[in-house]
């Protein structure tokens, strides 16, 4: 007998944000910002999961004489994809931002008296997010994973209904509109505070109507140490020297800097081992301090990883440092779903990146921008319903792993699901290095995996529950994963195919995606021109009085 919907817990809000990195929060406190009830659910604890509260990270924030020279490097690396008005956006948003959070009582390293913003250390940022959130009286439900979107009769979303896990019970949260910033997809990999981040937000929003977006830029891969392939940092290998199993020196660096191509294909012919030996002491220094999570694992293990040679794997991370997501159809980060938004790595950053990694600095001003601008275009759309919003008549959207066609269909086992798409998606063989025929025998597999999760989800606690529609999501962003990049046929940035090489001027779109059963993509040309020297051009009110 399921037991978990007894005692049901129902709320309404205005605003329903679900997550709990720092988009999420920045969501929450934006909408609260506009006078509205807001309440965020959280798959973990608000401030200790997901990928920002596990280490620090540079953030994307320079200083308004430096916002030229950035904008033309990220515009560069988009590789004519990104959009030079949200490259814009995101850089001055970010940093007149970082003087909240100071504000707010995050205390940054100064230089010559003056606050250095230029990175956060993970747990405290977070904290301080929290504590501010509390402030302003956001509510907010920890160890509350959301599994299904609700939508009102017109098709607008109305809410959401997920479990709490320490309660052992079900909630809903009736809401005029939702903020989707749950994270990526890295497909449990154990990559570094991504164990929270299963896709769970592309899954209900196709669900309730929505669309990808860029989901082929799904395959990015991190270095970690093979012993312990989870502290996915990679710039204290920067200064590494890398070998074989023999000693053979490997190379690996172009022109001074580690090659990004050199690891993957090293490693699909063998063993590597790197050896930081390049690292002077003055460099020792920095990187132990700025990245002293990634020398947890030495000290562990008793290494000297400046003298001894430890072996390297690639841990993949997916979409989390990817780009793809769901697809913003403006300014306010709204999806194709009345009073649904996106934000952080929820949502394709194919604007700020196209269709190369974001990761690190890039991704974390992404997350501060497009976590305010959601909220504020919640709390806006919430307002337009006006004060009967939440009595609309609403119906759950979820179904895969939430709701069987069949009584009497066979349990399906949610860990060789998981397992069964981990195989499809960890080899490098199958997702770095991208053919047709490897794509179609993949989409093959992932299909089998799909007819199976058609069947009954186990439902007896609130973690089969969880655990079921984890593995229903898992299936779905793989298949979405691969059949767009089945129908990207060119070699652009991270996506990469073995019988495509080139990059194709003439492939210039966005390639949206979607369809649960039946999978769909579709061409969004880019028509305006490619910029040959970018200039910010970005002016408000508040860059003038800077």
């Amino acid at each position: 007998m399921v037991t978990y919907k007894e005692n049901e817990l129902q709320l309404t809000a205005d605003v329903l944000v679900i997550g709990g990195g720092p988009a999420a929060a920045w969501a929450a406190w934006a909408a609260a910002a506009q006078g509205v009830k807001v309440i965020i659910a959280d798959k973990g604890f608000l401030g200790t999961s997901g990928a920002a509260a596990a280490s620090g990270n540079g953030i994307m924030a320079p200083s308004p004489e430096h916002w030229d020279k950035v904008l033309q490097e990220r515009y560069r690396i988009g590789k004519d994809l990104a959009n030079l008005r949200w490259i814009e956006r995101v850089i001055e948003k970010t940093w007149l931002s970082l003087l909240l959070v100071e504000n707010w009582g995050y205390r940054f390293p100064k230089e010559n008296g003056e606050s250095v913003r230029q990175s956060y250390y993970g747990p405290e940022y977070m904290r301080v997010l929290r504590k501010n959130l509390l402030r302003v009286g956001v509510q907010i439900l920890d160890q509350s994973p959301a599994l299904e979107l609700l939508l009102a009769d017109d098709g607008s979303v109305a809410g959401a209904r997920g479990i709490q896990r320490q309660h052992h019970r079900a909630y809903t949260v009736r809401a005029a509109a939702v903020v989707m910033a749950n994270g990526g997809c890295a497909f449990l990999s154990k990559a570094l505070g991504c164990n929270t981040n299963t896709g769970d937000g592309m899954l209900m929003a196709v669900e309730a109507g929505g669309e990808l977006s860029s989901m082929e830029a799904s395959n990015h891969y991190a270095i970690s140490t093979a012993f312990n392939a989870t502290v996915t940092r990679g710039v204290p290998f920067g200064w590494a020297s890398y070998t074989d199993e023999a000693g053979n020196d490997l190379g690996g660096y172009v022109n001074g800097r580690r090659d990004p191509a050199f690891l993957p294909h090293a490693l699909m012919k063998g063993s590597v081992y790197a050896r930081l030996d390049k690292a002077t002491p003055e460099v020792q220094a920095v990187i132990e301090k700025s990245h002293f999570i990634a020398f947890l694992p030495y000290k562990k293990a008793g290494i000297d990883p400046y003298t001894e040679r430890v072996p390297v794997t690639l841990v993949l991370e997916g979409t989390v440092r990817g780009t793809g997501g769901i697809r913003i159809i403006d300014e306010t980060c709204a999806t194709t779903v009345p009073g649904l938004y996106a934000a952080g790595d929820a949502a394709s950053r194919e604007f700020l990146a196209g269709l190369a990694s974001g990761g690190g600095g890039p991704n974390a001003a992404w997350a501060i921008s497009t976590g305010q601008w959601a909220g504020e275009g919640a709390a806006a759309f919430a307002k337009s319903l006006g004060a009967h919003a939440n009595e609309r008549v609403a119906r759950g959207t979820g179904q895969v792993g939430w709701r069987s066609a069949s009584p009497t269909a066979e349990t399906y086992d949610n860990e060789a699901i998981v397992r069964g798409v981990q195989a499809q998606m960890f080899p490098l063989e199958k997702n770095y290095l991208r053919s047709e025929q490897g794509l179609l025998d993949s989409l093959a597999k992932l299909e089998t995996l799909w007819q199976q999760v058609q069947g009954k989800p186990k439902q007896e606690t609130v973690r089969d529950v969880e655990f079921s529609r984890r593995a229903v999501a898992l299936t779905a962003v793989a298949r979405w994963a691969y059949f767009s990049a089945l129908h990207r046929t060119e070699s652009r940035s991270e996506h990469i195919r073995v019988d495509y090489p080139e990059t194709d001027p003439n492939q210039r779109y966005y390639q949206a995606t979607g369809g649960l059963d039946k999978l769909w993509v579709r061409r969004d040309w880019i028509t305006k021109a490619v910029a040959t020297t970018p200039v910010f051009t970005y002016s408000s009110p508040s860059r003038s009085g800077l």
